[in-house]
């Protein structure tokens, strides 16, 4: 297992309540594809109180991929819902727990919420 995966979801099990995902139950499992076996991790939100386990348990969406990929999207590299439009990851289950998949991982590298940006000024002479 690489470490951005481990860091990825040690961080979201400290996270504890999350008010994006206040209105969410379920679990979501995912089961990470490496050399030599699979990595399962079971994440249980409870009207936005997160856990996570290792667990190998029934869940209400199954998110299948390759770990370097994940890795990526853990690393904010690779967006979860266009992964899965092309394919790069696999999903089972009820659908909207894969369009919830974007509020738990990062934004990419460098990305901005619309409201930090200052306004453009516009001067007139």
């Amino acid at each position: 297992m690489s470490d951005a995966t481990a860091q990825f979801f040690a961080q979201l099990g400290r996270h504890g309540h999350e008010r994006l995902l206040r209105k969410t139950s379920g679990t979501i499992r995912f089961d990470l594809t490496r050399p030599g076996g699979v990595d399962h991790w079971l994440v249980t939100i409870t009207h936005g109180q997160v856990r996570v386990s290792r667990e190998k348990a029934a869940a209400d969406a199954v998110i299948g991929a390759d770990e370097q990929l994940f890795e990526r999207m853990a690393r904010g590299e690779v967006k979860p819902l266009p992964a899965w439009l092309r394919n790069d990851i696999t999903a089972e289950g009820r659908f909207r727990f894969v369009l919830l998949l974007e509020r738990l991982f990062d934004p990419p590298p460098g990305a901005r919420h619309p409201r930090s940006v200052p306004p453009i000024s516009r001067e007139v002479r």
